[in-house]
């Protein structure tokens, strides 16, 4: 009897503490406007890193360390990747990114899904939206988004891992203004 009461006991308790997890990300993650980071990408295989900031909703700018200059830049319809000798210029509602950037919409999302504990230190909330499956990774001690992974129609697999963020601070909004073409 004793093993059965200390069984629900830490069951329970099991199950409070990743409940509270989950409240803290929501909670921290509805606090934020905007945040920067530093950034490591993998697209199947290839590497790429350099810093970025998000503001909600659905506008991003990325710089790249590369000796190409790549900038990624979305004013929250539309996405540009530019280098010193190409320009993309695609829709934001037909990329991943639509969904990363609605801070809104990943609220509602994470409030139904259930999180799976990776390791000691991080929560994985896994999701598929307009044909992509988005992985997004949390940090248990500091309630932080610290990366997504997303896969396309095309099965083309995107990590990219956050460091060194910073919410909620001043921003130049110019930055979201999308670069013309050379």
């Amino acid at each position: 009897m004793k093993i059965l009461i200390f069984l629900i006991i830490y069951l329970s308790t099991i199950s409070s503490v990743s409940a509270s997890i989950k409240e803290n990300i929501i909670k921290k993650f509805t606090d934020i406007e905007n945040v920067s980071f530093e950034f490591e990408q993998n697209i199947n295989g290839k590497i790429e890193n350099g810093n970025c900031v998000i503001e909600y909703p659905k506008k991003i700018f990325c710089r790249y360390n590369l000796s190409n200059k790549k900038v990624l830049v979305s004013n929250g319809k539309s996405l540009v990747i530019k280098t010193l000798s190409s320009y993309y210029f695609y829709p934001l509602e037909k990329t991943p990114l639509e969904t990363i950037l609605n801070k809104e919409y990943l609220l509602k999302k994470l409030k139904n899904l259930d999180q799976r504990d990776i390791g000691n230190d991080f929560i994985n909330f896994n999701f598929v939206e307009n044909e992509n499956e988005i992985n997004l990774f949390f940090d248990k001690k500091t309630f932080n988004l610290v990366g997504w992974q997303t896969v396309d129609i095309y099965q083309n697999v995107s990590i990219t891992y956050l460091s060194s963020i910073k919410r909620n601070q001043k921003l130049n909004k110019k930055i979201f203004k999308l670069p013309q073409q050379n």
